[in-house]
């Protein structure tokens, strides 16, 4: 392994001092290779290969929670440097009540987002309710971030329940039709069947008559009353069949009106719950705000934070430039190279 002085330069066996700073290492691995075959004297160019082992390290001082050297990673800006030394330093006394903060912000965040979707579930069962296709965004949460998604999942259960409750209605519907239709086309059997009783009965008082005085014998007697008893019996039949079909006609009504009593049950029973969820929802929240309280008034720090506003930096970098050390000014995604010194201060509270 070689080093890269100070200087810039490389020292290389049997080429000696040779520029590296600002050069690739494709780049100084071809110039060592030219370099080996001009002091050789080769016929022919050697391969050498460079491969970068480890970087300068680079430093940052100032206000950060761990001060000091750190090894250079490649694509390394001043705000993943400050990442590394832990962040903006933070008075020991305070970091409970940082890590109490941290933990508040974000149960009440969670909570935040569990209150919004209980307002807009709210909102899509109350239209369930009034069996209305859509609902309107409640104004109270018009402007949070999320509420596009998270009324996009409420429409698609709204859309699906009632396009399951009217599909379960619509076959109950169609039940009945059909069974209406088999009991009109019995009632139309029974007419045809008591025409032919009619005729038959005619018909057997005719023969009666004659079976009396002898000119026709007893068994075509015994046949047309055979004849009317089995027509008989087969209006008895459709009676029976069209009774059967108006029950289970009363038996879809009443399935219909159970399935939308149950819907509706089921709903005000969802709305209720809601409503109980919102107001624990409320209440989490509320006791979440006064841990934040508790713990910004424990860490004045803290106080930076209040209402969204960060605590104000500013960086500058002391970098080797030709040989000479400038210090210039930087921002969080100015990058670093290696030696390089991050100074990272905070801005007086006055000052911002």
């Amino acid at each position: 392994e070689y080093t890269v002085g100070p200087a810039g330069t490389l020292s290389v066996p049997f080429v000696g001092e040779m520029p590296a700073s600002g050069k690739t290492t494709s780049e100084i691995a071809a110039a060592i290779g030219q370099a080996l075959q001009r002091k050789l004297a080769l016929a022919d160019r050697p391969e050498a290969s460079v491969e970068m082992a480890e970087y300068r390290p680079f430093y940052i001082s100032g206000e950060v929670q761990t001060p000091g050297q750190y090894p250079y990673v490649p694509g390394l800006t001043v705000l993943r440097a400050m990442s590394i030394a832990g962040g903006v330093r933070r008075a020991p006394e305070g970091q409970r009540y940082d890590r109490d903060m941290i933990n508040a912000k974000g149960d009440f965040d969670v909570l935040e987002d569990q209150r919004v979707r209980l307002i807009v579930r709210r909102a899509r069962i109350e239209a369930e309710i009034a069996d209305k296709p859509t609902f309107d965004v409640p104004k109270e949460v018009a402007n949070d971030p999320k509420l596009a998604s998270i009324v996009a999942d409420e429409m698609a259960i709204l859309t699906a329940d009632q396009k399951k409750l009217k599909l379960r209605l619509q076959a109950l519907d169609d039940l009945k039709k059909l069974l209406q239709s088999e009991i009109d086309s019995l009632q139309k059997k029974i007419v045809n069947q008591q025409r032919q009783v009619d005729l038959a009965k005619e018909q057997l008082s005719g023969i009666g008559s004659l079976a009396q005085k002898g000119l026709v014998v007893n068994t075509r007697v015994l046949n047309s009353q055979q004849t009317i008893a089995d027509l008989e019996g087969q209006i008895l039949d459709y009676d029976t069949a069209i009774l059967t079909a108006k029950q289970a006609i009363s038996k879809a009504t009443q399935d219909a009106i159970d399935l939308e009593n149950t819907q509706n049950a089921g709903l005000a029973a969802d709305r209720q719950q809601v409503e109980a969820d919102l107001s624990a929802t409320m209440l989490k929240m509320n006791m979440q705000t006064g841990l934040m309280a508790e713990a910004m008034s424990g860490n004045p720090a803290l106080q930076r934070y209040r209402d969204g506003e960060e605590p104000a930096m500013t960086f500058s970098l002391v970098r080797m430039v030709d040989g000479k050390t400038s210090e210039i000014t930087a921002s969080e995604d100015t990058p670093v190279l290696p030696g390089d010194v991050i100074k990272v201060k905070l801005v007086p509270m006055a000052s911002q």
